[in-house]
């Protein structure tokens, strides 16, 4: 049991990255952007490929960069060449295709086998035990966190929400809209490069599907995680929603895992009803709480 737990904190931790990349494109500057899946894998590639060279500490930073350059794509083809917000991440997410197998040189996979990476490099540290991903993962997470809700309440980053919040009014002040929705989307893919750049290091690995369905789960974590919270929406909540939503997550599947309720066979079709509820959790209850005032009204 110990160990579920310590998988599932750790897969959570690492994945509320995308989430808070996600609430920052999708709930802050409403924007459904899909280049989640392959900028992850651009950063995973980025991350492997030069700790594999012995570089684990830039592999990280170079993730970061790579992100934000996938989601500048992006930003452009939508503000500049007026695509539409979904086909433009959509454009982008083909083409990163091709450039992160060119990044892991031409192969579907790179392999850490024996190579220094940021959690060898902590587990080398003797502090944390066996608790050395989570105690790296969670310090990623919580400085990503404070991050968000530090810019967010910037002049900048009051900029973008209020884009998001409403366009019109925002193209007819001082504001350029196209300026705030670029670094919205910047921003949000350098979060979703810094969490392809920690898993592909800390799974020792990078493979050109990793990210396939990426953009659905980092969604419906951070809805799982808007439910649970529930009460007064604020940035603060919904930031840590990021969060908690990957950790429930987590939990449900490895214990589904652990229990072997379900044949492996089945894991696709379970993650697909997962996340279908977690998207449905709002209407649902919505719909729950009208019938039980409906038949209170009728009983009266």
């Amino acid at each position: 049991m110990l160990h579920i737990a310590q998988t599932a904190l750790t897969l959570g931790c690492v994945y509320s990255l995308v989430a808070l990349a996600l609430f920052l494109s999708y709930r802050v500057l409403d924007i459904a952007d899909l280049t989640t899946d392959g900028c992850f894998v651009f950063g995973m590639a980025l991350s492997v490929s030069a700790a594999a060279a012995g570089h684990p500490l830039l592999g990280i930073l170079l993730a970061v960069i790579g992100g934000g350059c996938a989601g500048y794509v992006t930003a452009f083809l939508q503000t500049r060449l007026g695509v539409p917000s979904i086909l433009a991440g959509i454009v982008t997410n083909t083409g990163l295709y091709t450039v992160n197998l060119m990044t892991m040189g031409w192969s579907a996979n790179v392999s850490l086998l024996k190579q220094t990476t940021v959690f060898t490099m902590v587990r080398d540290l003797g502090i944390f035990g066996s608790w050395y991903q989570f105690a790296v993962v969670f310090c990623a997470s919580v400085l990503g966190m404070l991050f968000m809700r530090w810019f967010l309440r910037t002049r900048l980053g009051l900029s973008i929400r209020a884009t998001g919040d409403n366009l019109d009014m925002v193209s007819a002040s001082s504001i350029n809209p196209k300026f705030t929705i670029a670094v919205g989307l910047i921003l949000a893919n350098c979060f979703t490069g810094l969490c392809g750049g920690l898993v592909g290091q800390m799974q020792k690995s990078a493979d050109i599907n990793a990210g396939t369905g990426i953009v659905v789960i980092g969604l419906a974590s951070l809805i799982i995680g808007e439910t649970v919270i529930g009460g007064r929406k604020s940035i603060k909540r919904n930031i840590v929603a990021c969060l908690v939503g990957n950790i429930i997550y987590r939990f449900i599947y490895a214990l589904i895992l652990q229990t072997r309720i379900l044949p492996i066979e089945c894991l696709k079709l379970m993650t697909a009803v997962i996340v279908a509820l977690a998207i449905a959790a709002p209407t649902i209850k919505e719909n729950l709480a009208t019938k039980a005032r409906e038949r209170k009204e009728s009983a009266l």
